[in-house]
């Protein structure tokens, strides 16, 4: 059998994205802060009083990865919850002063990052592809949910 093209596969194109995003955010935004880290303490930037479980979703998360996410920000002390006054047994998220600060510095060295990450496209292209990304990703999202694979004949 002879080798694949894996110029031409999606997953292996996404991989290599994934690692020049990776390095790109290690060298120019946080070396302490990981992406998805920043991306939590955007979307309770976004929607102040989410709890855990909304803000996974939000992110794209799954609940265990969350939870980690969510435990090393509070021990950084960049994110608090507090008792959901309505269901005492639901916390709530919301950033510290200090974590408020970080999202700040972090935000505009991600913007800056983004630009490097898309030099290679023109500002058209550059639109065009976070939208095939972006509807490749919300589909890929279903992919998430079990499948019912019927049983074969």
């Amino acid at each position: 059998m002879a080798a694949v093209d894996l110029t031409t596969h999606p997953g292996h194109l996404a991989r290599r994205l994934q690692q020049a995003h990776t390095l790109l955010w290690n060298a120019m935004v946080s070396e302490e802060i990981t992406s998805p880290q920043f991306a939590v303490m955007n979307a309770v930037t976004a929607e102040p009083g989410l709890d855990q479980r909304t803000v996974g979703e939000r992110v794209s998360l799954d609940r265990s990865t969350v939870a980690e996410v969510v435990g090393r920000l509070i021990r950084r002390e960049l994110l608090d919850k507090v008792r959901d006054p309505q269901d005492g047994r639901r916390y709530l998220l919301r950033l510290t002063e200090e974590g408020a600060r970080v999202h700040r510095r972090l935000t505009l060295r991600a913007a800056r990052m983004n630009q490097v990450l898309l030099a290679p496209l023109s500002s058209e292209e550059q639109g065009l592809f976070v939208d095939l990304i972006r509807r490749v990703s919300e589909a890929a999202e279903e992919l998430r949910q079990p499948v019912q694979v019927p049983p074969r004949p």
